[in-house]
């Protein structure tokens, strides 16, 4: 944990570690054959239509119950998410018990019970619940629908859009929902601000009494219970369930583009780009080349085994992690290859990902990677077969999805046959690296340049509603006036001063934040000719950095020969402010004008040769409001982010007093606990 929290020089010392490496020439002898002991659930059905599933386990004295409906998507067109607000509003109380004494008896008996718009679940020690089963089926049937408590959820729910409004992993996913799937389908529709407000409880009423039904719904019962006894409780608390007429869907077709093309969704705050490799299938879990279409998807992007994640992660460090997943539901489905990168590495991410596609469709696996894809499906199998959970779960998916009996009884057998063929068939059917949709979401500016340059594939350009839209703004001209000087002046001036900060002596700050119960600290001191930064957690420091004109030193070790060009970068940044040696350095470029959070800020760039220190600036109040340190070392690269709020006066200085930066892949909040200027700093601080 330690060394996570340590500054971008510690990662790059760690990103040259030499780790131990298995021996991999050499193929382990395979094991004998797991014996497999499937448990079979006890059945029963009510009249009403509910199908019961009990799975005795006495081990623990607890017991779960989960009651699915089973329904068709259903569309909503402009009223969706009525169906959160219903999911919201179950479990509220019932008609026979306030919501105040629900709640009561739930926590005095340490129970779980949690409704959706489609089912409920209830968890309790066995000998409270025969009582929880009752409170669950009494919220269920007897809800109550009143307008001050959906008042209530819809606020929480449009403040919930509020606040997703600029997050680009949100957009991100209902965007390629949209485009994959259309937005007049289930699974493409997404709940908006204009959608929810068309929204009344009548709606919410309507559409518990049309599908709250118990003609296509499974009640399953897991834990330390006697059968006959829970069949008792089960036939008097929901054998009055009313069935009724099932909703019948018609599902529009999910087509796939006639040829590969890019959809680029525009978002200027975004510090990465999410990438997203789709195309829709139609796989189900009885179809003959469900085992091949599984392991071809651990070969490709199934952990860090897989060729993704080899590939764009351990050899290319593009991305912490890329990986693959493909559906087999039984209305509409995709295959999915996606990774979180840099911005300046969009272009190249995409080309890796599409040629690990296409390699597997186009050229057989090797036999070691079905092998290691074998190993996994067959392991996880024998790990969870003995669960209670599992047994419950494999019986209702052979019912939901009519699957033979033997199913499960058959997985090994059907798993370790599948072979080299059947792998590249699988890919060549389900992954269409020819008909796909490359959907990026990530920032124009510093994205499509390259991606232009790169792609083989039409751009087409969508906002974040899925919309068709145009190109965005590339560049916005840089108004008559404005200068690096001008830029960064205005921010001396907001701060204090400029005459006044630059004729500083020394400052120094005081950050504190923490991560995963640890205390971290961060005090940086600076002059003109040096400085020096120490993270300390629990007051012990765990790395220093000085800095001067002739060299860097992390812990009292200078930096290796390979990072010399990275010792005269970082004595470029030198100053009681990083602003004041900007304005000496031809290197330090005012590079643009952004949008950040609805706000125009000017752009300054120091490019060095190793470090490359991006800076900006509001054009309004003149304050720095981000900073993005850029590491080039051996053909890769690390950014490292903080962002500025909250300036207050220390000493007749403004500091800002919140930072949120990012170490090692964490985000970290820090809060200003000290702050002086021409004072707190000598010569002792440097040696």
């Amino acid at each position: 944990m330690k060394t996570k929290i340590l500054s971008i020089v510690t990662i790059l010392f760690l990103s040259f570690t030499v780790s131990a490496q298995i021996d991999r020439t050499k193929q382990p002898k395979p094991g004998p054959a797991p014996k497999i002991n499937l448990g079979t659930p006890e059945k029963f059905t009510l009249k009403n239509g509910l199908q019961v599933l009990v799975v005795e386990n006495h081990k623990l004295p607890r017991v779960t119950a989960t009651l699915s409906i089973d329904n068709p998507p259903m569309s909503f067109g402009n009223k969706k998410g009525v169906e959160n607000l219903l999911s919201g509003m179950l479990g509220t109380g019932s008609k026979n018990t306030p919501k105040a004494k629900f709640d009561q008896e739930v926590d005095f008996l340490g129970a779980n019970i949690s409704f959706w718009n489609e089912g409920a679940r209830a968890s309790s020690l066995s000998k409270y619940f025969p009582k929880v089963l009752g409170l669950m089926a009494d919220a269920a049937f007897n809800p109550v629908f009143e307008q001050g408590e959906f008042d209530k959820q819809m606020k929480q729910s449009l403040d919930g859009i509020k606040s997703n409004a600029k997050n680009v992993k949100a957009i991100a996913r209902r965007v390629e929902n949209a485009l994959t799937y259309g937005k007049n389908h289930p699974y493409g529709e997404f709940t908006s601000e204009e959608t929810l407000k068309n929204v009344t409880l009548q709606d919410v009423k309507d559409l518990y009494n049309k599908t709250y039904k118990p003609n296509n719904a499974y009640l399953v019962i897991i834990g330390d219970v006697n059968f006959k006894e829970v069949k008792t409780q089960v036939e008097s608390l929901f054998g009055n369930w009313a069935k009724g007429n099932l909703v019948a869907q018609t599902l529009p077709k999910v087509e796939n583009p006639t040829t590969t093309e890019i959809d680029f969704i525009n978002m200027p705050n975004a510090v990465q780009s999410e990438l997203a490799v789709i195309n829709a299938v139609d796989l189900k879990m009885g179809d003959k080349d469900y085992y091949a279409a599984l392991l071809a998807n651990q070969i490709l992007g199934g952990g860090g085994t897989g060729r993704l994640y080899k590939n764009l992660r351990e050899d290319k460090g593009y991305t912490y992690g890329a990986y693959s997943g493909i559906g087999d539901d039984r209305y509409a489905s995709r295959f999915k290859a996606s990774a979180s990168v840099r911005n300046m590495v969009t272009d190249s991410a995409m080309v890796e990902a599409m040629k690990e596609i296409n390699k597997l469709r186009y050229k057989k696996a090797t036999q070691e990677e079905l092998d290691i894809a074998k190993a996994k499906y067959i392991g996880s199998f024998v790990r969870n077969v003995e669960k209670p959970r599992t047994v419950a779960n494999y019986a209702l998916n052979i019912l939901t999805n009519k699957l033979s009996k033997d199913y499960y009884k058959n997985y090994l057998k059907n798993i370790n046959a599948v072979t080299l063929e059947d792998v590249q068939n699988a890919a060549l059917k389900y992954f269409r690296g020819d008909k796909s949709r490359i959907i990026i979401t990530g920032k124009g500016m510093d994205v499509l340049k390259n991606l232009e340059k790169t792609a083989d594939y039409k751009i087409n350009y969508f906002d974040a509603n899925g919309n068709p839209t145009t190109k965005p703004e590339m560049t916005k001209a840089i108004p008559a006036g404005v200068t690096k000087a001008t830029v960064i002046n205005k921010y001396l001036d907001a701060i204090g001063g400029a005459d006044k900060i630059k004729g500083l002596k020394s400052s120094m700050t005081v950050y504190e934040g923490s991560a995963m119960g640890n205390t971290i600290q961060s005090t940086e001191k600076r002059t003109p000719t040096n400085s020096s930064t120490a993270i300390s957690m629990g007051g012990n420091v765990m790395q220093k950095v000085l800095v001067n004109k002739n060299a860097v030193t992390m812990n009292g070790q200078p930096l290796p020969p390979m990072m010399a060009d990275m010792s005269k970068d970082m004595a470029k940044t030198l100053g009681t402010f990083i602003e004041v040696s900007f304005l000496n350095n031809p290197e330090t470029k005012l590079t643009g004008i952004e949008n950040i959070n609805g706000s125009e800020v000017y752009v300054i760039t120091q490019k060095g040769k190793m470090v490359t220190i991006t800076s900006y600036y509001d054009a309004k109040t003149g304050l720095k409001i981000k900073e993005v340190q850029t590491i080039n070392i051996g053909g890769r690269t690390q950014n490292q982010e903080a962002t500025f709020s909250d300036y207050k006066d220390f000493g007749g200085v403004k500091f800002a007093t919140k930072k949120t930066g990012s170490m090692a892949g964490q985000k970290l909040n820090f809060i200003l606990k000290d702050a002086k200027v021409n004072e707190g700093v000598s010569d002792a601080d440097f040696k």
